[in-house]
């Protein structure tokens, strides 16, 4: 009997020092993964990259300055109700296009936008300067509705694989209509295209209210490739070897890494490639894995963009949708060899380095005739202007000329 209760209480004395043993154990695992937590966040959000100034990629986003410029000039009349609009109504948003001059100035700079004509505001007032969309203006906007019709597949694919990207696949469809110009959708895009693919779309709420959204109705696997997994498909087919998917590094010419930080860039590229159309709620938001998976959203949608740069303030409107930090723009210096962070202008500019050679656009996306054809539109105005200026030249030569014939004699 004493014998049998000696057994039972060391039966117990085990037990109770075994739960302790594995109590401790589980305490110790939570505080590994803790620090492993810290260490992740130490490793990733912590890294500095020194900016540095990338002059041939400035020089791209310059290069389109006055095209732009242009541009916003021309939407501001078109959206007018007739699509004509009192030069004077024009001249007090020149502020909020952008212009530094008069618009006046600016017509005489760029001629063949606009025809210029005298009409009525209200009955029985007087007569004053109108503008309305030249020949010429209207012609291009016949070919941009061409160019917008022919790449209609295109722009599906764009806007399927941007929802697809998103948590839960929907986004503010306002919050895509103001990224519109950035990715070549059409101005009307949600009333003109949208509803022609209820295979792909639904929209639910109210547009304007900022309570409307754009779901994605169902998923397309053949838009489930980003570009980099495209890239590595197309080399192992080249070549008969398979090559993994991963980001080009390209740093710019004298740009040099610290010894700490190529050696994080290399463990990192050594990482397993994240699809940014793939699942990441599994993945710890400090680690490695996770910092992938975000480039790899940035990559993808600049590279979805027209000119393969997305101004900064556009993407932050995007950081719930697709799971970007509060401080997602350090991103861009810390992975200086794929992306530069432009300041042109004063605004902070994302761009995809592997997209440029120096300062021009080395895969160009099929929506981009539409601004080739109204670049174009703008040089014809321009050369038009220079004649004009040459023959006003020689005749002023002409007349200086008789004039001291006149004197001498």
């Amino acid at each position: 009997m004493l014998l049998a209760r000696l057994l039972v209480r060391y039966r117990t004395d085990m037990v109770c020092k075994t739960h302790s043993t594995s109590f401790y154990l589980q305490k110790l695992d939570t505080t590994f993964e803790d620090l492993k937590f810290k260490l992740h966040v130490k490793s990733i959000s912590s890294i500095k990259v020194a900016w540095r100034k990338d002059p041939k990629l400035d020089r791209a986003i310059e290069n389109d300055k006055r095209c732009k410029l242009c541009a916003r000039v021309v939407k501001e009349v078109l959206n007018e109700p007739g699509q004509v609009i009192p030069l004077r109504y024009l001249e007090k948003r020149r502020q909020s296009m952008g212009l530094c001059g008069e618009v006046k100035t600016f017509l005489s700079r760029n001629p063949g936008l606009f025809d210029q004509y005298y009409g009525r505001i209200k009955p029985k007032t007087e007569p004053v300067l109108f503008l309305r969309a030249s020949n010429r203006l209207k012609e291009f906007l016949n070919e941009e509705e061409r160019i917008f019709k022919e790449n209609e597949p295109v722009i599906v694919s764009k806007l399927c694989k941007l929802l697809m990207m998103s948590k839960n696949n929907v986004i503010s469809a306002d919050k895509l209509v103001h990224a519109k110009r950035e990715f070549g959708f059409p101005d009307d895009f949600l009333v003109s295209l949208v509803p022609r693919y209820p295979q792909y779309f639904r929209i639910t709420g109210c547009p304007g209210e900022g309570k409307s959204f754009l779901e994605l109705v169902s998923w397309n696997p053949e838009f489930a490739e980003s570009v980099i997994e495209l890239r590595a498909k197309e080399e192992a087919r080249l070549t008969g070897i398979r090559v993994l998917p991963n980001f080009n590094m390209k740093l710019p010419p004298g740009f040099k890494l610290k010894k700490e930080m190529r050696e994080w860039v290399r463990d990192w590229l050594e990482l397993e490639y994240v699809s940014p159309y793939e699942d990441s709620s599994n993945l710890d938001q400090a680690s490695r894995e996770m910092e992938k998976r975000t480039i790899g959203v940035f990559h993808e949608l600049l590279s979805l963009s027209l000119y393969k740069r997305i101004p900064v303030p556009i993407l932050s409107k995007f950081s719930g949708d697709y799971g970007f930090s509060n401080g997602f723009s350090s991103a861009f210096t810390r992975h200086s060899g794929i992306f530069y962070l432009s300041l042109k202008g004063g605004i902070e500019t994302a761009m995809l380095r592997e997209a440029y050679r120096n300062d021009k656009l080395i895969d160009r996306d099929p929506l981009l005739e539409i601004k080739d054809k109204f670049v174009e539109l703008l040089e014809e105005g321009w050369r038009q202007r220079a004649e004009q200026l040459r023959l006003r030249r020689e005749q002023i030569k002409r007349d200086m000329e008789v004039l001291a014939v006149k004197t001498s004699e």
